[in-house]
């Protein structure tokens, strides 16, 4: 069985190439190598969660270091754990001082739907803190006293979300995820799960590149626009219910800029980012993102300039050598959603 396994999970990987050459992908070098990356980042991922962190029994926060997944924020550490909705969690850890914390319980069918609906949520502003600064939060599907996090039966993970606003003063907290009077020690490994577990895998890997490549299509409708689509497809693919998303689709000739221009709602984050044709967010160490802090406003009004030079005006963003690919503008606990105003310019028009 092991090696009928492993076969079929080679074979269905290689399917999984079929996005990267899908209908309206892009077809350059550079894309077509992030394409493959991308894959290859989400196999890791895949692999280490539904194999090595698969036990509900036992679960532990793993951060999602270089995977990115559905537009991921440049801002955020995430961490993630697998769990199971007729358990109940203890989890502990230190809030830190990082601007915006939120854990939310997941459940996961992007290998069979594309979806990740919330099951329940606690932000920062949820969380009663003891004296020394520590946090207790018990997830259950029975209502508990204190920080409760609500498990609804099909509930299988959770994701913690800390969004840093400015890198340089702020910290993370630490976090710790326990069952409570779960087993005295995992299961031994039996060949009916490692096949289970690779067909899993192999699904994820291919669940999840389709669902985003079907979104930036869907984003290359109005190109070069950042409107509201709609939050409910966001939502159903595990968007935090604190934020607004106003996703989009770049194409620039040489020597043009798209410049976004909007009013910003007072809330406690917002930020602009860039990313490829298959919504990862482009290479951190250059400009690719701003946010409430690292920001230039004028007159309370944002103007971003996404450009393959910097022209000196402006927030300018970097192409990192794309000529197209997607963006996100997020609005986090804001009462208002302004839908920017954009347009395509020669850049020398911006200098």
């Amino acid at each position: 069985m092991p090696d009928q396994a492993w076969s079929q999970f080679c074979r269905a990987l290689e399917k999984a190439g079929e996005v990267v050459l899908s209908d309206q992908a892009p077809d350059t070098p550079l894309d077509r190598a992030e394409g493959y990356r991308y894959l290859s980042r989400l196999t890791r991922e895949m692999l280490y969660s539904c194999l090595d962190n698969a036990d509900p029994d036992f679960p532990r926060f793993h951060e999602l270091d270089l995977v990115k997944i559905g537009a991921d924020n440049p801002d955020n550490v995430y961490l993630s754990a697998n769990i199971r909705g007729d358990r109940t969690y203890r989890i502990t850890g230190t809030r830190g001082t990082i601007a915006y914390f939120s854990i939310g319980s997941k459940a996961n069918r992007y290998a069979k739907d594309g979806t990740m609906a919330s099951t329940g949520e606690l932000s920062g502003a949820d969380l009663a803190l003891a004296p020394d600064g520590t946090v207790e939060i018990i997830a259950s599907a029975e209502p508990q006293p204190g920080n409760w996090l609500p498990l609804a039966p099909d509930s299988t993970g959770l994701v913690v979300r800390q969004t840093y606003l400015d890198r340089t003063t702020e910290t993370p907290g630490h976090w710790h995820v326990e069952q409570v009077g779960g087993p005295a020690e995992p299961a031994p490994l039996t060949p009916e799960f490692l096949a289970k577990a690779l067909q899993r895998a192999a699904l994820s890997v291919h669940g999840t590149a389709a669902t985003f490549a079907h979104w930036t299509r869907t984003f290359m409708t109005r190109p070069n626009e950042l409107p509201d689509f709609g939050q409910e497809m966001f939502q159903r693919a595990g968007g935090d219910p604190e934020i607004f998303y106003l996703h989009g689709y770049w194409t620039l000739k040489p020597g043009e800029a798209w410049v976004i221009e909007t009013d910003v709602p007072d809330c406690p984050y917002w930020n602009f980012q860039l990313g490829n044709w298959w919504m990862e967010s482009l290479d951190h160490h250059r400009r690719i993102t701003v946010n409430k802090h690292t920001a230039s406003l004028s007159g309370g009004r944002l103007t971003v300039v996404v450009a393959a030079e910097d022209p000196g005006v402006g927030n300018w963003i970097d192409t990192c050598g794309h000529s197209s690919g997607t963006a996100l503008l997020r609005w986090l606990g804001a009462s208002a959603h302004p839908i920017p105003k954009c347009r395509v310019v020669p850049l020398e028009e911006v200098r």
